[in-house]
């Protein structure tokens, strides 16, 4: 059986943002596979009573700190995004529905929105900016808002964000191997190592 690790992200989330980056590494090493999970941060966070770091001031300037060391550590381009918070609604129903129609392409779309929010520093709040982003990407921007709107795509994301808050997710990024859950970018160790203990 092919080892697996699932990864509930949202490309709003910085942390899930450098999972994203040093997941596929891990994953290569230890002969395992990423089932994406793509859910909406916000509907977690309204679940379960959480919210982002950055609510409360001191913690959201060292989180930023923290999040600067991991990158450095791991040689991941990264900057605070001033734009920060992105609504990330539209972009994860664009996920949500590449991944249920033509999911080859859900990689590179993920890839490009995380690098326009996290290494670039871009305002993906701004339809104009998504739109150049996704063209410079390869993507046809009113297609994939046109998907985007389809109700089975909104559905499809509303049902992974309700599956997450059930299986116990608060954050991002959560990760699931053998049944197990990891929380936070700092916490891929331990996902290495579940996935290294498996046959």
């Amino acid at each position: 059986m092919t080892k697996t690790v699932e990864f509930y992200f949202d490309v709003g989330s910085p942390a899930a943002y450098l999972a994203f980056k040093r997941l596929p590494g891990i994953c290569e090493a230890a002969r395992a596979k990423v089932d994406f999970k793509p859910m909406l941060l916000g509907g977690v966070f309204q679940a379960t009573g959480n919210q982002s770091p950055m609510a409360v001031p001191a913690k959201g300037r060292y989180v930023m700190n923290d999040f600067e060391r991991f990158a450095r550590r791991h040689g991941i381009e990264f900057r605070h995004n001033p734009f920060f918070p992105i609504n990330t609604l539209t972009l994860m129903r664009g996920a949500a529905g590449l991944q249920l129609r033509d999911p080859v392409r859900l990689l590179p779309y993920v890839d490009a929105v995380y690098r326009a929010i996290w290494a670039e520093g871009k305002d993906m709040n701004d339809p104009a900016v998504v739109a150049a982003v996704l063209q410079g990407a390869g993507f046809d921007p009113t297609a994939l808002l046109a998907l985007a709107s389809e109700p089975e795509v909104k559905e499809r994301l509303k049902a992974v964000t309700q599956e997450a808050v059930a299986r116990g997710v608060f954050g991002a990024p959560t990760f699931f191997v053998d049944g197990h859950m990891y929380w936070g970018q700092d916490r891929l160790d331990f996902v290495q190592e579940a996935l290294e203990a498996q046959p």
